[in-house]
């Protein structure tokens, strides 16, 4: 019988070990979504600063209201860019950024840290490699 009682009582105690860390993990998404939209909500005056700037391209349409869309406009300049989804994950999203055909840059944002990376991709490197608030 103490065995049993000793097993039972091993049993609860590792559930509900179980139980807290996946309501660690959703208050950890929690915060993030939170911190997402306050950055979104953040860089709204700037992005409407800037919508002149985009209506010149229709092609970024869809683009401008990701957080990484106007640091990577403000370093590649804003011209008539075709931003081409490669991958988009819960990790990092990345696009190859064509211009007239031809492959110019490729862009990396990761997500849980902010951090964007603007690889120039015919020989001239990385252009950009920081975190956006």
């Amino acid at each position: 019988m103490n065995k049993s009682m000793i097993a039972l009582i091993a049993a609860a105690t590792m559930l509900t070990a179980c139980n807290n860390d996946k309501a660690n993990e959703n208050e950890e998404k929690s915060v993030q979504t939170t911190n997402e939209n306050q950055t979104e909500t953040e860089n709204e005056q700037p992005k409407q600063a800037t919508q002149t700037e985009t209506q010149t391209s229709p092609k970024h349409g869809k683009w401008s209201s990701l957080p990484e869309y106007d640091k990577i406009i403000e370093e590649i300049g804003n011209e008539d860019y075709t931003f081409n989804k490669e991958t988009d994950n819960d990790g990092k999203r990345v696009f190859l950024i064509e211009l007239n055909g031809e492959k110019q840059y490729k862009s990396v944002f990761v997500k849980n840290t902010n951090r964007l990376k603007i690889i120039k991709i015919n020989g001239g490197g990385e252009v950009y490699d920081g975190i956006i608030k």
